[in-house]
């Protein structure tokens, strides 16, 4: 075995051990009955693993937030929705992973697990994953000041098609899809991570799709997904990031996104690198390509706004 795979696995037991200790509670998003849930016992929330290895949640019943406490938290919290293209959870490198290098910044983070396009588990699949979303953003804001957040500091952070997710509720924020409180469900600002925008047949990620809205979606469904046709001025602050040479979603998801904030005036930064490809979450294990640099890209436009220190 040579050094750089000796210190590869020492610096991997270090994050793990990182991941760890890392102060963390796990609570419902909904209290009592889920909004348009149905009960169907053939349905068994579980983990599988992927042709590479990895362990993906599936079959999602019983929406959670697992709350990551910053050390040394400066107000700020980050709602972050792993990608898996509306079918699984990646919860691990763009859930847990993305929690700890957040606390690293003195951010809060809520790691959303939410429930899964599924026509055998909900009456409107293609609204279940915004009412997980609405809800969890609401609850953070209600338990502010016990967990030492900033009710104006609330931002959400989406990989993917969790991307997608979090360009919703940033464009769909106010849209009535469960009966909600009073308490906005708004994220101050968005941080978007080679997300699926568009659901336009073109440049959508079909798989996400077509699980969210279906094969043979109405033009109308179609344009009400379709984020980038949602900003308006009341959009908030973006910050987005995508390789020119993702084969799954398209960068012109991004670019779409972005052009649309600029049209509407809305304050917003895109990094597009070379290559990267797609997945390649906090790309911890591209120190020597530029996609290696977005973390930090990410944190200095977090300072800039404010957000953080």
């Amino acid at each position: 075995m040579n050094i750089l795979k000796i210190l590869f696995q020492l610096l991997l037991v270090l994050f793990i051990i990182n991941i760890c200790s890392a102060q963390t509670e796990v609570i419902n998003v909904w209290e009592g009955k889920i909004p348009g849930a149905i009960e169907n016992p053939d349905i068994t929330e579980g983990t599988i693993t992927t042709e590479w290895g990895a362990e993906r949640i599936v079959n999602v019943t019983n929406p959670t937030l697992t709350i990551y406490k910053a050390e040394n938290p400066n107000g700020a919290a980050v709602l972050i929705c792993p990608g898996g293209g509306y079918v699984r959870l990646a919860s691990d490198k763009e859930g847990d992973s993305v929690a700890v290098w957040l606390n690293s910044l003195g951010v809060t983070a809520f790691v959303l697990k939410y429930r899964l396009p599924l026509d055998a588990i909900m009456e409107n699949k293609s609204t279940g994953p915004l009412q997980d979303a609405q809800e969890a953003l609401r609850v953070i804001r209600r338990n502010a000041e016990g967990w030492g957040v900033n009710q104006n500091k609330v931002g959400v952070m989406g990989f993917s098609a969790g991307g997608h997710l979090a360009s919703t509720i940033s464009t769909h924020y106010d849209e009535k899809v469960y009966d909600a409180d009073n308490i906005s469900a708004r994220p101050d600002f968005s941080i978007l991570v080679y997300p699926v925008i568009s659901m336009k047949e073109e440049i959508t990620h079909k798989g996400s799709r077509n699980s969210l809205i279906g094969e043979q979606p109405s033009e109308e469904l179609t344009e009400h997904f379709s984020n980038e046709l949602q900003v308006s001025e009341n959009t908030p602050p973006t910050f987005l990031v995508h390789a020119e040479d993702d084969g799954s979603v398209p960068v012109e998801n991004s670019i779409r996104y972005f052009l649309k904030l600029k049209e509407h005036k809305v304050e917003a930064e895109m990094h597009i690198y070379q290559k990267g490809g797609h997945g390649f979450g906090l790309a911890k294990d591209k120190k020597n390509e530029t996609e290696a640099n977005w973390p930090k890209d990410c944190e200095n436009w977090l300072m800039m706004r404010g957000i953080i220190k």
